[in-house]
């Protein structure tokens, strides 16, 4: 079997990622289950944080630990990325003491360096420009509640155009949706990325600046205004992004089922308010659950362990 890896949402054709939907529906079962189910028993995974993240490591260590692996936590001081050493040079050492690689890194020429080295899968755990991991998450998330209405749905994302944008539009050059992205002027997503999936001609995309498109959505999707390494930017960020607050008054022109999601941790009363997230419009917490589960499905496919 040729080498997989998972760097971006398109590594994945349209039917591999259906088929990453049914691995993660029969893992889940069975996690919940708690059934017995080893396929990487005496098998390691190491886990490579450059930037920190509590949902990403326990979702990881949880399920690769419940399949029967190892996964070995790499902190930022135990790495120095960059500092000490190279993403190459650890992609090559790495490759030697264990199976698979995990890398959660602020750079994403840090990721292409694993993947150009790495003799083992490697992951895409986030980078300061894609999060492959959640937007799968999000659009398994979504296939499990419309899964008899998939077709060209409207996914609204309002704040900053970030990581998580520049997934979702990888993930419209693959899948077919409309997506539209509303942020204030100077916050748009990457236009390199925007072209890619415009020119592709596989969903409709719109990038705005009017919260007026949420209106008669399927979804609507928000996330921090900050990300981190940001953070001494929120006050700017506030005054920039106070009118694309998600509250009541903008939910209430979406469908009447819409779903509301946000990637976590949410700062409430900022970018959401507490009506919201708790609604029960609100998936936030299936969500967040199914990050382990689209990331076993991920790992068992690129491992070719299924």
């Amino acid at each position: 079997m040729s080498l997989r890896h998972c760097i971006k949402v398109d590594d994945f054709s349209k039917s591999e990622i259906f088929e990453l939907f049914e691995i993660a529906s029969e893992v889940k079962k069975k996690f919940r289950n708690k059934e017995n189910f080893k396929p990487f028993k005496d098998l390691s995974l190491a886990m490579i944080f450059a930037k920190p993240s509590a949902r990403t490591r326990v979702s990881f260590e949880t399920g690769f630990s419940w399949m029967g692996g190892h996964a070995i936590y790499l902190a930022p001081q135990d790495i120095g990325l960059g500092k000490r050493e190279t993403a190459s040079d650890l992609a090559q050492l790495f490759s030697r003491y264990n199976d698979m690689i995990m890398a959660r890194v602020f750079s994403h020429n840090d990721i292409l360096d694993f993947e150009k080295n790495a003799t083992v899968p490697v992951i895409n755990g986030l980078t300061d420009y894609n999060h492959p991991c959640q937007i799968l998450t999000d659009i398994f998330t979504i296939w499990e509640f419309k899964k008899n209405n998939f077709d060209h749905l409207k996914i609204v994302y309002i704040g900053d155009g970030n990581n998580i944008v520049n997934s979702w539009l990888r993930l419209s050059s693959v899948l077919p949706i409309e997506f539209i992205s509303i942020s204030p002027e100077g916050f748009y997503p990457d236009n390199t990325t925007v072209d890619l999936a415009k020119y592709s001609g596989i969903s409709n995309i719109k990038i705005s600046n009017s919260i007026d498109d949420v209106k008669n959505s399927d979804v609507v999707y928000t996330d921090v205004w900050a990300s981190m390494g940001q953070k001494d930017e929120i006050d700017e960020r506030i005054k920039s992004f106070s009118s694309y607050q998600v509250n009541s008054k903008l939910v209430s022109t979406a469908k009447p089922d819409y779903l509301f999601m946000h990637c976590l941790p949410a700062e409430r009363g900022r970018e959401v308010t507490n009506d919201v997230i708790d609604s029960k419009n609100s998936v936030v917490f299936e969500q967040a659950e199914n990050r382990l589960h689209i990331q076993n499905a991920i790992m068992l496919k690129i491992s070719g362990k299924i």
